[in-house]
């Protein structure tokens, strides 16, 4: 998938893969300012897009665990 594509269309994997990425062109310090503003945001829309992803998974897991202690 593109590493445009909406943040809401990528698994956990790739939202993964492409927020590393974005941290390793700002820390590398060679992006021009306007560069680390757009990838700065786009960061930001894919760390929430994996913590999405990770809050779901825990609430099915505490479902489980529910339904298994009743």
């Amino acid at each position: 998938m593109s590493e445009n594509a909406p943040e809401e269309k990528l698994s956990y994997e790739q939202a993964r893969e492409q927020l590393v990425e974005v941290v390793r062109q700002l820390e590398s310090g060679h992006v021009p300012l306007s560069e680390s503003m757009a990838l700065w945001e786009r960061g930001e829309k894919l760390a929430a897009q994996c913590q999405a992803w990770l809050d779901g998974a825990k609430a099915k897991i505490d479902a489980a665990r529910s339904s298994a202690d009743a």
